[in-house]
Order: structure tokens, then sequence, then C-alpha cells
């Protein structure tokens, strides 16, 4: 039996790394657009923006690594289910893994400008790195994640930073109006403008970005931009196959697609969760790691498991920000240490007064003890 993985980020070697510790022995063959071996993405917004750290996920697992080459389509062969280059070869192997994770969005008025950015790729950082480097002026469209952990370094290396963001509550979809707002006061407790309840209309420069024009009229100087609006899975690759796709790869609560042998994980997948009830694709760490787990283990027969809740951090302006669990609109708040005025605290959301959810900024202890409760019970807080 061999597999073949599409896609070598963090999910497509997780999966290497999973079936070798189930005690797969076979063949595995790798297919990655990037030229780089696989690398952890997660700090490419934190610390590897200040300078090169080691970002490198391990060794070759004993896997045939084909760096450099884009999938064009799903194939099917004598052998099973395969994919075909962009040289025309094709890979097929008796499973497929489906590991094309996403790209960034941009902004159509971005139109080719240089010093306008997106953060994917270990180049996509590089470039970033250099240019906060010497921007004086730099302008964050995005109030997300990415977008607050870029502005946090960005400050510190001198520059006057602006985050642009069309919502009027950062990050209450991700921790709900109350927490959401207490990350958003993080960046002017830091230096940092944040522009809300507007977007961009226009930049300008000629063949440099030089400034940025928002809904409101207004006019910020930018020597450099850094757009972080989110990821698109890359799916249309595979347009053409049986595949179900409906933002992202679908598969259910064992990675597994509509198409037999074909598995899909990481950024590109849509799976069945048992603690939502629904389908949903995640963007974090956590995610690609636990799905890796989760198909490896489909392939060699083990029995199934349920995706874990969802788990993520983020450092910023020195702090560190913890969040685990699955939260609803309607879900309350209820702080078991410190509160918004204090430096450090922990909230729990809770739900027919059951914790499903935990928040922590610069307290992993307590984080990490509740986090562990949530986790022992996802299908139980599903019913709730």
């Amino acid at each position: 039996m061999s597999v073949v993985v599409v896609g070598a980020s963090l999910a497509g070697f997780s999966l290497v790394r999973d079936l070798r510790e189930r005690g797969y022995g076979g063949e595995v063959t790798v297919v990655g657009e990037e030229v780089h071996p696989p690398y952890d993405r997660p700090p490419l917004s934190k610390e590897f923006l200040h300078g090169d750290v080691d970002i490198t996920l391990g060794d070759d697992l004993g896997a045939r690594w084909l760096l450099g080459r884009r999938a064009l389509g799903i194939a099917t062969t004598a052998m099973g289910p395969g994919v075909t280059l962009d040289d025309g070869t094709v890979v097929a192997g008796r499973s497929l893994v489906l590991a094309t994770g996403a790209r960034a969005r941009t902004l159509p008025v971005a139109r080719g400008l240089g010093g306008v950015h997106t953060l994917r790729t270990i180049d996509d950082a590089r470039a970033i790195r250099a240019a906060l480097r010497t921007a004086r002026n730099i302008v964050i469209i995005g109030a997300g994640l990415i977008g607050a952990e870029i502005a946090s370094t960005a400050v510190t290396l001198g520059a006057q930073v602006s985050i642009v963001e069309l919502a009027t509550d950062p990050l209450s979809g991700v921790f709900g109006p109350q927490l959401g707002a207490l990350c958003a006061d993080l960046h002017a407790a830091n230096g940092v403008q944040l522009r809300t309840g507007v977007a961009v209309t226009e930049f300008l420069g000629d063949e440099r970005v030089n400034a940025v024009r928002l809904t409101d009229g207004s006019l910020l100087p930018a020597d450099a931009v850094i757009i972080g609006i989110g990821a698109i899975p890359n799916t249309e690759w595979a347009q053409d196959s049986p595949l179900h796709i409906d933002n992202g790869f679908v598969t259910d609560s064992c990675c597994r697609t509509a198409v037999p042998d074909i598995y899909a994980i990481g950024d590109c997948a849509r799976a069945y969760q048992d603690s939502l009830g629904t389908h949903h694709r995640s963007e974090h760490w956590s995610n690609a790691t636990a799905q890796a787990r989760i198909a490896a283990a489909a392939i060699v027969g083990e029995p199934p498991a349920n995706i874990p809740n969802t788990y993520f951090w983020s450092r910023q302006y020195g702090r560190m920000i913890q969040f685990a669990g699955h939260r609803r609109p309607d879900d309350a708040v209820r702080f078991i240490d410190g509160d918004p005025s204090t430096p450090s605290c922990t909230a729990l959301y809770e739900r027919a007064g059951e914790p499903v959810a935990v928040f922590a900024i610069d307290n992993a202890r307590l984080f990490t003890r509740y986090r562990k409760q949530i986790e022992r019970r996802p299908a139980a807080i599903a019913t709730l």
C-alpha cells in the first residue's frame, strides 16, 4: 500500500509523521508547490519577523518529496487515486491525502503596486521583514490575529503603525464583543492607531504605494502595506473532480471525502465536527495536526477519533493570548481570574452552566487546567 500526499506544509508533514508513528512502513510520496522543505507557519507573523529562526519541521521521514511541483487535477488509475502534476506526470497510490492549504486574500485595488504585501509563505515573511526595517509608516489592512501580530512587531521597530478594519468590533467574531474589545485595546495601549468601520478604496502611488485612501475620505501615509484579511482554501485545482467542494474539500469526521480513499486535512478541508454538529473549516495549527492524526488512523485502519476542540494562541505586544473550545454568540462570559482592567486574566464561556471554551491573557497555567476539562467532554458539550 502506498500513500500520496498533496501539500508539504504542516498538515502534510504531520500526516507522514503520524503514519510512521503508527508503524506504517509503506511508500509515501509528498507533492509540494513550494521549493522549501516543510516548515512551521505560525512563527512567520511573530518571531520570524525579528530575524531568522529555525522553523523547519524535521527530517524527511523516509518519504519521497516532490517539491516545487504543482498538482493540476485528480487522476484515477489502476493503482488507486492520484494527481496529475504540472509536468504531466501522474502520481498515484492506494490512498490520497489532500493538504493543499490556503492562500492569502488580497485586494483588487493593490493593482500590482510595490510595497503591498500578504503573508502566507516564508518568502512573504522575508519580504515583510525587509519592509518593516525601512518603512516609517506602515498600514495593516485587517485587525485579525495575523494583522495584530505584525503590528506588534512593526511598532517595536519604531514605525508609525495604523490598522484598518472594516468591522466595528475587531475579533468579536472570534472571542465575542467583550474579550474582542479587550484584545483590540492592546493596540492603542502600544501606540498603534486602530481605524474601525472603514474600508480601503484606493492605494496611491506610481510604482510603489505611498498612501492609502479610506471610505471616509481620510488618507493614511504608507511606505508599506500588509493585507491580512483571511485566506482562501486551495481547491480550484481539483474542481473538475467528483469531490464535494464548498469552502474547502468537504469531509466526514474522519477526514474522508466523498470519493473512496481520498482524504482532506488542514486549511483546505471542511470537516464534520461532532462537537459543533456541522462542517467547519479551521486554519489553526492545532486543527492541521489533529486532522493529520485522524486521517493517519483511518488510513491504517485504526479506530476513528473525533476532532478535538479548537485551540490557538497569539503573541501580541509581549502578551500571550490563548483560546480553546467552541463558543457561540449567546454563551455567557465569566471571569475566573482577573478582569479586563488587570494585566492578566482568564475567562470561561459557559452554556447551560457548563464551560465550553476558555480565554486567557498571560495565564497559561489556569488556561491549561480549564482547556483539559473542556477537551475531555466535547461530545457532551455538543448537546448543550
